[in-house]
């Protein structure tokens, strides 16, 4: 039976294609001749297939199959998607419309099952006579016992002993057999070693000490506390007091004569106290940011005050955001951790950003929100991305970071479609509250030594275009750069990113750098969107899709990638994440579930040498096909039981009753 191609789906070429069946035949027949399109699958075959249907009728409507990625119209508007114009795309009588949006309620996904029997920290830290619980310790201090309770190994080399002579995990590592001696010693490789030390290899970690603080409220905000108590005065030009002004003068950017808070420190023979939930690592692989205490400040002082004090740095003295002509890889929460912004450096990424951090939850000291501003020592340019809604968070949010962390830029979010951000008032909505907007960017922009940037849509409605208004407004107010995702609100992907309106609006940015963000999957699309005018572009789902697409770009060539050397590329993402994350039970699951969001990504990729022409569109379906190999053809399945299948190749077997749904419903169906 041939297959046949659904309107909007990629040019595959015709000998590739194959129907459902086939498809899943072949996987299942593990590449065999007899699961080949046409080969007849056998009596076990048939008795396996019938055991996959009943599965699946068990599984959620969210992982149904396309044309379905399908749910019903009443299932979008309670996740408060927008739905596509009914002249859109012509769609047959039967065709139902294709889920969208987030799975809202996914299962919990972090494992329990080695919560029982964990080793006491200070035991992994060399400490046990120095526990911090002490006789209420509900860990393990017996390391024979934990042992005997411990997950079998799922390997026989460990990446942290091999790349830094040393593994922090010790015993509870997932790969101990590589570095444990007689009494289960943890062996130490003294000369590899030697080289790392005193190297900082991640930056910007949340000390103690600032995280006290900032729990009890203790943190100074000086230059924040001043520019928002100018903005409660009323003005004598009848302003209402909460008019953000345009004035420049000193005590509007009151300075700030505290120096970075130095941090208390954990004494190298005492185990930290880990945070509820999370399992305590030791952070001899990353180094705390200014806050740690390593040195005093470098800022010469005269008297009780710096320098920096009294000469008061105008805003054209600025450091400079020299990044024209730059790949940016962009800011993707979720998918944008360290781990795959080293990927994507190594292939060719210019400018990197953390992901979207919400200020309330910096300020209050929330360790996993901390975690999304770590930067690693290869990211020569990078910036953080803040969410807020209100000036007062967002500009004590900055003032803390400008004297915290190592960073070259911040960016604000104005650009978020989600609700649960947008009804709050951040996000895209920030658009259609220009008071408030304006309050935000000038009280930012003054508290920070380092270039302010925002990041917006075309608009909030679909068919109502607002940032050729907003942006003159934008460089006014004092940002160094603009980036302009080609999509409003309310489209979301429907469509694609409308090129021709962020030309119109890099023309009214001007001298401004703008940035455009949108659709960018091939070399030629780049070519395309710098021909607009644009100062650079910023490359988002493209990334996720093909991480090479830098390298693609910079070569101006198409990369006929092979399958094992995608495999490589995850296998050194399940590297950096084992350093970044941990080698032990925790830190190798959490590596699985950033892994698992990043295929639901990447198996939309198609190999250039199966498609019938150049370029694959960003928005084009892959249809079912057949790979050149197995390999090729496992990561071009959509189904989240084959995604296992490519982690277990990489991290060994799942935890008992392991489930995993992807954060977006439009990545999965059976």
């Amino acid at each position: 039976m041939a297959a046949v191609v659904a309107a909007g789906a990629a040019p595959v070429r015709a000998r590739f294609l194959a129907s459902k069946e086939q498809f899943h035949a072949y996987l299942r027949a593990g590449g065999e001749p007899g699961g080949e399109p046409g080969g007849q699958a056998g009596n076990e075959g048939e008795e396996e297939e019938e055991g996959e249907k009943k599965k699946e009728e068990e599984v959620d409507s969210c992982q149904s199959e396309p044309p379905a990625k399908r749910v019903r119209s009443e299932d979008l508007g309670q996740d408060g998607e927008s739905r596509e114009d009914a002249g859109a795309a012509e769609k047959e009588p039967g065709e139902q419309k294709r889920a969208r949006g987030q799975n809202k309620s996914r299962p919990c996904m972090k494992p329990n099952h080695y919560e029982q029997s964990r080793l006491c920290p200070s035991v992994t830290q060399g400490c046990a006579e120095k526990c911090y619980f002490g006789p209420r310790c509900r860990f393990l201090h017996d390391v024979g016992e934990y042992m005997a309770a411990k997950p079998a190994d799922l390997g026989r080399s460990c990446v942290l002993f091999e790349t830094f002579g040393k593994c922090i995990y010790g015993v509870t590592c997932r790969f101990a057999q590589a570095h444990l001696g007689d009494g289960y010693q943890n062996i130490v490789n003294t000369d590899l070693a030697k080289q790392w030390e005193g190297k900082s290899l991640v930056r910007n970690n949340l000390s103690k000490d600032l995280q006290h603080q900032l729990r009890k409220r203790k943190f100074i905000f000086k230059k924040a506390d001043e520019y928002l108590r100018g903005l409660a005065k009323p003005h004598g030009n009848g302003g209402k007091g909460g008019k953000a002004t345009g004035r420049s003068t000193e005590e509007q950017e009151a300075s700030d004569c505290t120096t970075p808070q130095e941090a208390l420190g954990d004494g190298p023979e005492c185990p930290v106290l880990p945070e509820q939930g999370d399992d305590p690592k030791p952070d001899a692989l990353q180094s705390p940011g200014p806050t740690s205490g390593e040195e005093p400040s470098s800022i010469k002082t005269a008297g009780p005050v710096t320098d920096e004090d009294i000469i008061k740095l105008r805003s054209c003295e600025k450091r400079k955001l020299e990044i024209q002509g730059k790949l940016y890889l962009a800011p993707l929460t979720t998918c944008g951790n360290l781990p795959f912004r080293r990927i994507c450096k190594r292939f060719g990424a210019d400018v990197t950003c953390g992901e979207m951090a919400v200020c309330t939850n910096l300020l209050q000291g929330q360790s996993s929100e901390w975690a999304l501003l770590k930067r690693h020592h290869t990211e020569d340019i990078f910036g953080v991305q803040l969410e807020g809604a209100f000036p007062d968070t967002m500009t004590k949010c900055a003032e803390l970071l400008n004297q915290t962390i190592e960073v070259d830029f911040v960016d604000i979010n104005v650009g978020c479609p989600i609700d649960l951000v947008y009804k709050k008032g951040g996000g895209c909505a920030l658009m259609t509250r220009s008071n408030k907007f304006e309050q935000i960017v000038r009280g930012m922009n003054s508290v920070l030594d380092v270039p302010l940037t925002v990041k917006i849509r075309t608009g909030v409605q679909e068919k109502i275009n607002v940032a050729h208004k907003i942006i003159p407004k934008i460089r006014e107010w004092g940002a160094s750069m603009v980036t302009l995702h080609g999509r409003s609100r309310e489209q979301r992907y429907t469509r694609g990113a409308d090129w021709d309106y962020i030309a119109e609006c890099a023309k009214i940015a001007s001298p401004m750098p703008l940035f455009g963000n949108g659709d960018i999957l091939s070399y030629e699309d780049a070519n395309r969107a710098m021909q607009m005018g644009v100062s650079g572009i910023m490359i988002a789902r493209g990334a996720l899709i093909k991480p090479w697409l830098f390298t693609e770009i910079k070569e101006q060539r198409h990369w006929d990638i092979s399958s094992s050397e995608r495999f490589d590329i995850l296998k050194d993402f399940t590297n950096y994440g084992l350093e970044h994350w941990g080698s032990d039970t925790q830190g190798v699951e959490k590596t699985r579930k950033f892994l698992l969001e990043w295929l639901s990504f990447l198996c939309r990729y198609i190999p250039v040498g199966l498609l019938e022409y150049l370029p694959q569109k960003i928005n084009e379906r892959p249809p079912y096909y057949m790979g050149r190999d197995y390999l090729e053809t496992l990561m071009a399945s959509q189904n989240v039981d084959d995604w296992i299948k490519i982690s277990e190749l990489l991290l060994g077997p799942v935890p008992t009753s392991f489930t995993f749904l992807p954060k977006h419903k439009a990545n999965s169906y059976r």
